[in-house]
């Protein structure tokens, strides 16, 4: 059912999904970029519900009220206290992961839909301590195509690994490319 809401979703807005996650990847960290509007949320969920993957996403935690909790909650989300060190968050995840044997938790490493000088690290973190490989998303505001399905193993070097994720995402096309990084990291 959630498939078919997907695709009505995607007709409705004129949007196309390329969705090829490999069957038997049943656990892993799938990260979701650009993240400089309100509708990149609007293309994530449905996108994830097209391409048949089971998981929960990120959400900052003002975003569950009365109205939206139960929804944000039904549909995935998971609140994310941004004020406060997340070391016991990053903690909790990991358990979710290590207890399920199928599990995908979505990320947007801008953090944000501001501009940002650098991405959150936290996918990377859990992915390296799990040893789970990292499915890469994107949304092309220009084409108007969510693409999800590369798989990226990180290697532990994090400037070099960050370095393939810079060059792989500065071809995507935000809707608000002002706010839009390539430069994911900061170098030293």
């Amino acid at each position: 059912m959630k498939a078919l809401i997907g695709r009505i979703i995607f007709k409705v807005l004129g949007w196309s999904i390329d969705s090829h996650v490999p069957k038997d990847l049943k656990k892993y960290v799938l990260i979701a970029v650009p993240h400089t509007s309100n509708m990149d949320f609007f293309l994530s969920l449905p996108s994830m519900w097209v391409a048949g993957i089971k998981g929960k996403y990120l959400i900052k935690k003002e975003a569950f009220n009365t109205l939206t909790g139960p929804i944000l909650r039904a549909t995935g989300g998971i609140p994310v206290d941004r004020s406060v060190n997340n070391t016991e968050f990053v903690e909790s995840l990991k358990k979710m992961l290590e207890e399920r044997d199928e599990f995908t938790v979505l990320f947007t490493p801008e953090g944000t839909r501001s501009a940002v000088k650098k991405w959150k690290t936290g996918f990377y973190r859990i992915a390296l301590a799990l040893d789970l490989p990292i499915v890469l998303a994107y949304a092309d505001y220009a084409d108007k195509k969510v693409t999800v399905g590369d798989v990226f193993k990180p290697t532990g070097d994090i400037e070099k690994d960050f370095l393939f994720l810079e060059e792989y995402y500065k071809r995507v096309r935000p809707r608000y490319p002002e706010k839009y990084n390539t430069q994911i990291f900061e170098r030293d």
